[in-house]
């Protein structure tokens, strides 16, 4: 009698689990779509519409992104964090997925358990320069300058609590340094100022800054990545130049609602795995300023973990927050 109670059971969950495993086997069968929380034309957006074209091509389903603009990134965040998960709703997150929670007062309107990581697309990292008239050649020689000139010194910032921003407070919290943070609504006019020296040092993501730093018009002293980038070999990294721990990048990942099935986040891996590898995609990030990374669920949710505690951390010292 025991054995047919089990045969039983085993035949009801295998009955029951038929229409799961044959939706996940066709997945996907009809459009996907892929959130963006921010504007049209960002580094994410591009990136977003990249991946989803090739996606779009491997699995034979339209892949689309739709923007959805506001508050940081959260309302688009909101909205995928509320979608259905069955694979159909991806979120393209930055950096602000990770710090948001920790930077605005009244919180967020989602949590970042809310979501089940796929990959890691792509990584830039920040960038520390300054205005070729500062007499500093190096970090230490920075430090030593603004401490020897209290007050004196401020640093251009793209955008209250993104990484770079946060990347010049560690650097001030670090060192015991008085130097003024100066906001901007952008890298581009943060890095014009740095340029034309009303804002001696500035910390951005790199591809802003990447083509004045080849003309000599900035002074990159570090970039704050693990490894040297290619495209600036002899700018020495966070650790070469003496600030380890000071590592920053900007972020590209994906995430999904948490719950959608293993199946399909794992394919969803794999292909951007493949299309994140192709020389155009490569190209394409390069361009851009960003390296592939395209790395597993697991190492993804891992790196987020990380870093919301590294920034988090950051914020609350610093004091910053948006109401």
């Amino acid at each position: 009698m025991r054995m047919i109670a089990r045969l039983g059971a085993a035949a009801v969950a295998i009955v029951l689990a038929g229409p799961c495993v044959a939706q996940t086997a066709a997945y996907p069968n009809h459009a996907v779509r892929m959130i963006v929380p921010f504007a049209a034309g960002g580094p994410t957006d591009v990136i977003a519409r990249v991946v989803a074209q090739k996606l779009s091509e491997s699995l034979g389903q339209q892949f689309y992104v739709e923007n959805l603009v506001g508050a940081g990134g959260n309302t688009g965040t909101a909205t995928a964090a509320k979608s259905p998960h069955d694979g159909y709703t991806l979120l393209v997150v930055s950096t602000g997925f990770i710090v948001n929670p920790s930077l605005y007062a009244k919180g967020v309107p989602y949590n970042v358990k809310d979501f089940a990581p796929v990959t890691l697309v792509a990584a830039s990292p920040n960038v520390l320069f300054v205005n070729p008239g500062v007499a500093a050649k190096d970090v230490k020689e920075l430090i030593a300058l603004v401490k020897a000139n209290p007050g004196k010194y401020s640093f251009a910032q793209p955008a209250t609590g993104s990484t770079p921003h946060l990347n010049g407070e560690l650097f001030k919290l670090a060192f015991g340094l008085d130097l003024t943070m100066v906001p901007f609504t952008g890298a581009a006019p943060a890095v014009t100022s740095t340029i034309g020296g009303h804002t001696p040092i500035a910390f951005t993501a790199l591809p802003p800054a990447m083509t004045n730093i080849k003309d000599g018009k900035l002074r990159a002293l570090a970039v704050l990545s693990a490894k040297r980038v290619a495209a600036l070999p002899d700018v020495p990294t966070a650790a070469e130049a003496g600030i380890p721990g000071h590592e920053g990048d900007t972020l590209t990942g994906i995430v999904v609602p948490a719950g959608t099935p293993k199946e399909i986040v794992d394919r969803l891996n794999s292909e951007i795995k493949k299309l994140v590898a192709l020389p155009d995609v490569k190209e394409k990030l390069e361009t851009l300023g960003f390296v592939a990374v395209a790395n597993t669920p697991d190492e993804f949710a891992e790196r987020i973990k990380t870093e919301t505690a590294k920034w988090a951390k950051v914020i609350n010292d610093a004091k910053i927050k948006i109401e």
